[in-house]
């Protein structure tokens, strides 16, 4: 091989190669993460040939050791292969012939420049350094200890002015919360408002439970007040369920106005508000919670599940009222007897050593990317650009959403139909979720088999007789 193919050879496989960001994490999962967006933006094929780790390793300056773990951990994500004397490839995208592309599932997408493994391992060490194994396999009292409050608090504190430890619950999960809330503030019978596109936990809860879900009018800025007072009027309703903040599934956020019209109403009809609101910390600018505006109005419930991690099963629910709050904890007691005390030692860990922030920034990061991997791959959509894990996406008129969610499940790629939201009359859209894809190349790989489907009218279905 001649002297000046060699040197292009060595220039196009190092094109990949961009500067380190200061705070962006260790730097061998930045190489990972660069190798990474190379093969989602086409920088980078399979069959290329990477320069040696030593000569990485100049290239960057930084020693052989930290080459070593990023390219294992391209190798732990199928991003390489290596081939011994011959070096090491760029592998060719794995065939897995069972497992589906899940844009289907909400939950947080693997966070950007955190080392989770090594958190996990370092958080459990800390919890088991700190407490007593036995106490982590008994029975505790539901609601949370001392500390778990003292967390919840901590966690809540950049939503609201200030948080009072005793005010705050600790629960297994939002949907345990969200049912707990249903049994302490509403009746056999009694009807639940909410807005058209609902989370479908709260339709689950409230059809167990034996309530009635209303749906109230809405406009582009949420639910509308007067039809909110007329709905509590016709129905006899004192109940409200809201999720005003990266609403799922329509990723809209309820402007200020509206929260201070929507919290009137409530106060003026003796309504109260659960305000779900699992997205706040992932909003960029997210306007004060509705419960900041009307405490004695509002039960707050936000989860860990949608910004770190759905195994942590863990939530904290705000509610400010001393008997409510009894009532609620005895009523959480009647079906979930308390959080599995290992994770929720670890949630308390991670919150009070700042791990948990990290975490969350890590999140964020990620899904910033992946908002804007989706904005350049379905180059058609009209979505505005948001912050969170999931885009509300409109199809074009020859599409129906049950269709297309049927049609790319056949084709190895899950996503969430509108009617899942909706009781009757769902729109035309689908709910695009951007964190159950662990790799971006492989969630770039689901989004434009999306974007194949969503490009071409359906197929007519035809019978063909042998």
């Amino acid at each position: 091989m001649s002297k000046s193919k060699a040197i292009q050879e060595e220039s196009q496989a190092s094109a990949w190669i961009t500067p380190f960001v200061q705070h962006g994490g260790p730097r061998y999962l930045q190489i990972a993460d660069m190798l990474e967006r190379a093969l989602s933006d086409g920088s980078l094929r399979p069959g290329d040939r990477l320069p040696p780790q030593r000569r990485l390793a100049a290239l960057f300056q930084i020693d052989l050791t930290t080459v070593t773990r990023a390219y294992d951990e391209a190798k732990r994500r199928n991003l390489l292969e290596g081939q011994g004397a011959r070096g090491t490839y760029v592998a060719a995208p794995k065939v897995e012939l069972t497992q589906m592309l899940d844009l289907s599932m909400n939950i947080p997408p693997p966070p950007a420049g955190v080392d989770f493994d090594d958190l996990l391992k370092q958080g459990v060490a800390q919890v088991l350094m700190r407490t007593d194994s036995d106490l982590l396999m008994s029975y505790h009292l539901g609601g949370g200890g001392k500390a778990d409050r003292a967390a919840g608090a901590a966690w809540l504190a950049p939503m609201f002015d200030h948080v009072e430890a005793e005010q705050v619950v600790a629960c297994p999960g939002a949907q345990a919360a969200l049912a707990a809330l249903i049994l302490t503030l509403s009746r056999p019978g009694d009807s639940i408002l909410t807005e058209p596109a609902v989370y479908p936990g709260l339709r689950a809860a409230a059809g167990q439970l034996n309530r009635k879900v209303i749906v109230v009018e809405t406009d582009a800025d949420g639910m509308l007040p007067d039809a909110l007072e007329k709905a509590s009027r016709k129905h006899r309703a004192r109940l409200v369920y809201l999720n005003p903040t990266l609403q799922n599934p329509t990723a809209h956020t309820m402007p200020v106005a509206r929260r201070l019209a929507i919290t009137q109403v409530a106060i003026r009809c003796g309504m109260h508000i659960i305000e779900d609101d699992p997205y706040w910390l992932l909003a960029s600018d997210a306007p004060p919670p509705l419960a900041h505006y009307a405490p004695g109005n509002v039960s707050y419930i936000a989860t860990l599940s949608k910004c770190l991690a759905p195994g942590l099963r863990m939530a904290y629910a705000l509610v400010p009222d001393a008997q409510l709050r009894e009532r609620f904890v005895q009523a959480l007691r009647a079906f979930s007897l308390m959080a599995t005390p290992l994770t929720t030692a670890l949630a308390t860990q991670w919150i009070h050593d700042g791990s948990a922030h990290a975490l969350l920034a890590g999140v964020r990061s990620e899904a910033d990317v992946r908002q804007d991997v989706i904005r350049t791959i379905l180059t058609g959509t009209t979505h505005p650009r948001s912050d969170g894990i999931h885009v509300w996406f409109s199809l074009p008129s020859y599409w129906t959403s049950r269709e297309l969610a049927a049609t790319a499940r056949a084709q190895g790629v899950a996503v969430t139909a509108s009617d899942a939201f909706h009781a009757s009359k769902p729109p035309n859209a689908i709910r695009i979720s951007l964190g159950s894809i662990r790799d971006r190349a492989r969630l770039a790989s689901a989004l434009k088999k999306l974007s194949l489907l969503l490009a071409h009218k359906p197929v007519a279905h035809q019978e063909f007789v042998i």
